[in-house]
């Protein structure tokens, strides 16, 4: 069976990965027909709505047991995404079920693909998110292949430096300055390290039968909590602009998940301000003008 990428994929992967995006895109149908042979799988459809740099094809195995096939693009983000889930085992996370790492294929537990945390009230999906995060929150154990926050920031600060001095970052400028001064003194006296999911909002969390709620497609870091909760804090961001006194519900918003979680509010206030100016400046970047510019008053609200 020749199954083909979605639009949606293959329109994130050409817009984000250029000439080699499209190298990998060519290759794919092909990579995934070899996975479910080599594998034993059947393969019942694509997940049109899946991955924005990877095609999910939901399979049942050999046994007829329902899974997902998820192939993607191996980059710095997305390299130890099967570790993390091997470290967590199951708890809190999608199970892994088989893995080729260097290729970016792995089989995973079928999950309740259409029900995520975004189909909850946010009060709701803010106290469940809460809890599932906390539970992931392990020691990634000694010897971790897991890039860290220190690690991971301050490869990101000459590219924030270069979009800074960018005629689209003008305005902006300011705001970067902040960011960068809020990274250098968080980095400086971060004193905790445990195993972060990196990409935790509300559509990485399904519904699941073993189960309520399990999180998927982690970009693993080790480092403070703070840094994974700054997320959530601007989670369903185009909602929260649109209420009145949006600045005050991001601040009450901080301050419940701080509490709940028993975080530093302070340096949570500072990493989910570098973590939305990177952000922005980055869609600044590409041209996404409307994200772009939501982020960035997101983060003047904190």
């Amino acid at each position: 069976m020749v199954l083909e990428p979605p639009e949606r994929l293959t329109r994130t992967v050409t817009a984000w990965e250029g000439e080699a995006g499209r190298r990998w895109l060519a290759r794919l149908p092909e990579t995934v027909a070899g996975y479910l042979d080599r594998w034993g799988l059947t393969a019942e459809r694509v997940f049109a709505a899946g991955g924005q740099i990877s095609m999910i094809v939901l399979v049942r195995t050999d046994d007829g047991t329902p899974a997902v096939l998820k192939v993607g693009m191996v980059n710095r983000e997305t390299a130890q995404e099967h570790a993390a889930l091997a470290c967590w085992g199951g708890h809190s996370a999608v199970r892994l079920l088989r893995a080729d790492p260097e290729q970016g294929v792995m089989l995973l537990e079928r999950l309740h693909a259409d029900v995520s945390l975004r189909s909850l009230a946010e009060p709701k999906a803010m106290l469940e998110a809460a809890g599932v995060l906390q539970r992931l929150w392990v020691p990634p154990g000694a010897g971790h292949p897991f890039t860290t926050v220190e690690e991971y920031t301050g490869e990101l600060v000459p590219l924030l430096r270069e979009r800074r001095e960018r005629a689209y970052a003008q305005d902006a400028r300011p705001l970067v300055d902040e960011a960068l001064a809020d990274r250098e003194h968080l980095v400086g006296t971060a004193s905790e390290a445990v195993l972060l999911h990196g990409d935790f909002h509300h559509g990485n969390v399904l519904a699941g039968d073993r189960l309520p709620w399990l999180a998927i497609d982690p970009k693993p870091l080790v480092g403070e909590r703070a840094y994974d909760l700054a997320w959530l804090v601007r989670d369903r961001l185009a909602t929260l602009a649109a209420q009145p006194g949006s600045r005050a519900a991001a601040r009450r918003r901080l301050a419940k998940l701080a509490d709940a979680v028993e975080v530093d509010p302070e340096r949570l206030r500072g990493w989910s301000r570098f973590r939305a100016v990177e952000a922005g400046v980055w869609s600044l970047s590409v041209g996404d003008t409307a994200d772009a510019e939501l982020l960035l008053e997101f983060a003047t609200w904190l």
